[in-house]
């Protein structure tokens, strides 16, 4: 898969999308069974019943009934300068494709390079305290400084919180929507949903012009898990959307994050609860990123470079361990685990090296676990 659909292509996958009845688990084992979308509507009737299709649906397919449809969601995508993505399309992000029941297209508008970013979910109630709003607005912004995509759901309280202050830090975000992705809810973020779609991503699988119904937004979270490497739980009560969403995190084999509360906050029963069936305990992006799988933090590390030192030869960067090279070594030799140093000592101290070499050094080694950064630029080693 190197080229993008052709629009025929496209057009046979959104046609399968538009069948009434058909969900997306079985649209998925029809492709598996017939291959393209294509050889499916070519498929007589009793061939799509074989399948365990209902008649009804397995006429409308035969029938091609769902084309009328395709071709005005293909016109409408194409006036308001949206991206259809099939599963098929090599720009569909390679982790949603692998989750029990991918949705067979997504509606896409931004930073289409964003669907190949680590991205974390950052999930929690719409009603948070301000500790709630503080933790989403401190953490998202550490981690999309760090070089990770915040992807939520563009609701009002934490899924805000962690959109704005990834764009804040001017890192990357992706907001998945319960709705069509021309629609804005809730409409008090059409501003924030314009500032996404010029920075970041929005992002859908309901057709364009679908309204906001409530049984959306269950079905969009298993998007946000599904692309993001682990979902971080902020705030949420013990049977809240947020905790829908780590479920079906475990269910899809991704991370679960959560930040502690206080046990008197009903807003922390469920970030509390999952940390006691085994949720990784928050208390900083680092506790994210040290759970992360080695090639997404060598990924991170390799971003980090790139950011800091433009200059540098990316490639030769990819092939050298964080720990290896001889400015890491410097560094490490100066740092203890139990006394914190200040960067300016560090910057006397090694010399030979320009002020952004070790910089880059420190993001590099602090990405990949063996530093840590405490308050007021101070370092110390990782035990």
């Amino acid at each position: 898969m190197t080229e993008t659909l052709t629009a025929e292509a496209e057009l046979h996958w959104l046609a399968l999308t538009m069948i009434p009845g058909l969900g997306t688990r079985t649209a998925a084992q029809l492709i598996e069974r017939f291959k393209t979308p294509e050889a499916v509507f070519r498929a007589s009737s009793s061939d799509l019943e074989g399948c365990g299709l209902s008649g009804s649906i397995a006429r409308s397919i035969a029938g091609g009934c769902s084309f009328d449809d395709a071709v005005d969601q293909q016109q409408k995508a194409r006036e308001t300068g949206v991206a259809v993505v099939a599963m098929a399309d090599p720009r569909y992000p390679a982790r949603l494709r692998e989750i029990y029941d991918p949705p067979a297209v997504l509606f896409a508008r931004g930073r289409m390079e964003l669907l190949q970013s680590p991205m974390i979910g950052v999930v929690g109630t719409r009603r948070p305290t301000q500790y709630g709003i503080a933790v989403a607005e401190k953490i998202s912004g550490d981690l999309a400084l760090a070089g990770v995509a915040i992807a939520s759901g563009m609701a009002r309280g934490i899924d805000t919180a962690a959109h704005k202050s990834a764009l804040a830090v001017g890192g990357d975000t992706v907001a998945v929507f319960g709705c069509g992705v021309d629609l804005v809810y809730p409409a008090e973020n059409r501003k924030l949903a314009a500032e996404i779609a010029e920075k970041g991503l929005l992002l859908s699988e309901f057709p364009m012009g679908a309204p906001a119904y409530p049984q959306n937004f269950p079905i969009r979270n298993r998007i946000i898990s599904g692309m993001s490497v682990g979902v971080l739980v902020v705030e949420g009560a013990q049977y809240s959307g947020s905790a829908i969403t780590a479920r079906l995190a475990l269910d899809q084999q991704r991370e679960v994050f959560a930040v502690p509360g206080s046990i008197l906050s009903k807003m922390s029963w469920g970030p509390n609860l999952l940390i006691k069936q085994g949720a990784k305990l928050v208390q900083d992006w680092h506790d994210v990123i040290e759970e992360l799988p080695e090639p997404v933090r060598r990924e991170l590390a390799r971003r980090g470079r790139e950011r800091l030192l433009p200059g540098l030869d990316v490639v030769e960067a990819e092939e050298v361990s964080p720990e290896t090279t001889k400015a890491s070594k410097d560094v490490l030799r100066c740092l203890t685990v139990d006394q914190p140093i200040h960067m300016d000592k560090l910057l006397e101290s090694l010399e030979g090296y320009s002020s952004s070499e070790i910089i880059a050094t420190l993001f590099e080694l602090e990405i990949a676990g063996l530093i840590r950064q405490l308050p007021g630029r101070t370092f110390v080693k990782v035990w």
